[in-house]
Formats: C-alpha cells, structure tokens, sequence
C-alpha cells in the first residue's frame, strides 16, 4: 500500500473526508449563480486533484480490505 501522504501537497488535506468535503464546497460554488468565473479554471484544476486524491485512497483501501479478506479465507 502507497503512504497515506505520498502524493500529498502542502495544504492538501490529509483525509479522505476532509477532501470530500472540500470537493462538495467547490461544487456549491461552481453551481452557484454567482461563480467567479476568473478563478473558475483554478477551482476546477484543485477539484481534479481532490478527485484523484480521493481515488488514490479508495483504491488503498480497497486493496487493504481485499489483503485483510484475503488473510482471513487462509485461515
């Protein structure tokens, strides 16, 4: 499994639901009728990298369950 903060910027957050919660927060705004739209491309660029963020720990999680089940079936 990757580290947990490998791939992590300064400032990112450090979990997955404080990035979910982040994402949900770019979302209002983008949906918002009143959307900045000089930093529109900046607030979709930092959703792409909560995207991946939350997909890198999904997928370690993944694995991690599966390792875990996988233990479990040798028993």
């Amino acid at each position: 499994m990757t580290d947990e903060g490998a791939d992590v910027r300064a400032g990112d957050p450090t979990s997955y639901g404080a990035a979910l919660e982040e994402l949900q927060k770019i979302l209002s705004e983008l949906e918002s009728e009143n959307v900045d739209v000089d930093h529109l491309a900046s607030r979709v660029e930092r959703a792409d990298a909560l995207i991946r963020l939350c997909q890198e720990r999904l997928a370690a999680a993944e694995l991690q369950v599966e390792r875990v089940v996988d233990a479990l079936d040798t028993d």
